[in-house]
């Protein structure tokens, strides 16, 4: 059972959709000790992605400044999506809640 889910798994794609300018984007983004990754989304659906390899110098970098590196990948390359309206940022460090309110931030920040 485990092998024909996985062989149905590898065989179907997932559909990208279009995006509708009337609803809300949705930007998930992670990043690990090699890599980041975002997924931009409306309603569960997914729309776009991205993946991109940490350099050795980014890989030095604290996991808060690699996934801060990582949202801004993000918004950056879908700018012409999110840069018309409001849209909701889903990451697994706390930490960048509070990064308006910083009042010492580094250069890189």
């Amino acid at each position: 059972m485990a092998f024909q889910e996985l062989k149905r798994a590898i065989t179907n794609l997932t559909v990208l959709v279009l995006p509708d300018f009337q609803q809300e984007f949705t930007v998930e983004m992670d990043a690990s000790g090699v890599g980041i990754g975002a997924v931009l989304s409306q309603n569960k659906r997914p729309i776009a992605y991205l993946s991109q390899a940490i350099s050795s110098q980014g890989r030095i970098k604290s996991v808060y400044e690699r996934e801060l590196l990582a949202f801004v990948r993000a918004v950056t390359k879908w700018k012409h999506y999110l840069s018309s309206q409001e849209f909701v940022i889903k990451t697994d460090k706390r930490s960048l809640r509070h990064l308006l309110e910083q009042k010492s931030v580094s250069t890189i920040q």
